[in-house]
């Protein structure tokens, strides 16, 4: 080994979802949305004038912070804006998990969690979801470093109510607890209105699922003024220009289409009423999920075993060999056809 490497900060990336290049792919395994942005999304990128990315952007992101602001009736100063919710979270773990305790998560989770507490060398902790995969709150009644957890969770689907979500923070008011809300549209019920009794709460969502805007990376989180402000401090001090102008404006006016957010939100979560009958029907058994996707495992086929097959005929869902879900696959909510072309290769499979 060169000496060099001897101060080279080595840790284990997080690895995304496939995202493959042939055409013809029905692509369930990311967690987008099937459906496109808002067309106000589209007219302000037919109309924005490409002279301006010559220029700075606005260091507040002002527009889409008073867009945000209007939407959740919260001050500006109570919004955290970065390029995707893993940004927001990457700063908010960096800005306040820095005691020698260890920070608390779910053993089953999203799998940046664990990246970002290595890199940042950050002592953690998981606590293990019950049999039904949810979160004991007594679990997180100890000393520790701070919290997070989404809830909706990933890759469970699984949304605890907010009466188990407040026992959590009340039991710890020396420690910042962040709840990931990526899939909170879906069906659950946000706890921001809780960051108004807590001031250790921080709750962050995401335009890459319910906005379709994935490809944009737009992510907030909204807070007491202070944890916000602390946050832009650290922020300021890496890089004071984070998000374009035209991703500014196109995340503002996605904000202010709530008609289409709706609909759109309502067509997935009905496309996921159906494709738990489906998938019952088919002998999978899962989670009630209130995210876009369903958690499904199979008592007589292997999941690796159904993740390959699908492979083959161009679909593709998310598989994790780690224990505990080794036999479950992610199924993305797709359109209505993309389900029914996914519930009728299942069928191929599982006759063979």
């Amino acid at each position: 080994m060169s000496n060099w490497e001897n101060n080279v900060r080595k840790v284990v990336p997080y690895t995304p979802g496939e995202q493959p290049k042939d055409t013809g792919i029905i692509k369930l395994n990311t967690n987008e949305n099937p459906y496109p942005p808002s067309p106000r999304v589209r007219a302000v990128m037919d109309s924005f004038d490409d002279a301006k990315m010559r220029l700075y952007p606005d260091t507040n992101s002002t527009v889409l912070v008073d867009a945000l602001a209007e939407k959740y009736n919260v001050k500006p100063s109570q919004i955290f804006v970065g390029v995707g919710s893993d940004d927001v979270i990457s700063m908010a773990f960096l800005t306040f998990f820095n005691s020698d305790k260890p920070v608390l998560f779910p053993d089953v989770t999203y799998s940046f969690y664990d990246v970002w507490a290595d890199v940042y060398r950050i002592p953690y902790e998981t606590k293990a979801l019950d049999d039904d995969f949810r979160i004991n709150p007594d679990d997180y009644k100890c000393e520790n470093g701070g919290i997070i957890f989404p809830n909706p969770n990933a890759p469970t689907g699984v949304f605890e109510n907010l009466c188990k979500i407040e026992e959590i923070i009340e039991a710890n008011p020396a420690s910042i607890v962040i709840v990931d809300e990526a899939y909170i549209d879906f069906g659950g019920t946000s706890c921001i209105p809780l960051i108004e009794k807590y001031d250790n709460l921080l709750v962050v969502q995401t335009f890459s699922k319910s906005r379709s805007m994935a490809g944009m990376r737009i992510g907030f989180a909204i807070g007491n003024e202070k944890l916000i402000k602390f946050m832009n401090d650290v922020k300021f001090s890496i890089n004071s220009y984070t998000m374009n102008p035209l991703s500014q404006l196109c995340g503002a006016e996605a904000v202010y289409d709530d008609e289409y957010f709706v609909k759109t939100t309502n067509d997935i979560i009905e496309t996921r009423e159906y494709a738990k009958k489906k998938l019952t029907e088919l002998g999978f058994t899962f989670p009630d999920s209130m995210s876009n996707f369903i958690f499904a495992s199979h008592a007589e086929v292997d999941a690796g075993a159904i993740f390959e097959e699908l492979k083959k005929r161009k679909i593709f869902v998310r598989y994790w060999n780690k224990p505990r879900i080794n036999n479950h696959l992610r199924i993305t909510i797709g359109t209505k056809e993309e389900m029914n072309r996914l519930f009728e290769a299942l069928t191929e499979i599982l006759e063979k």
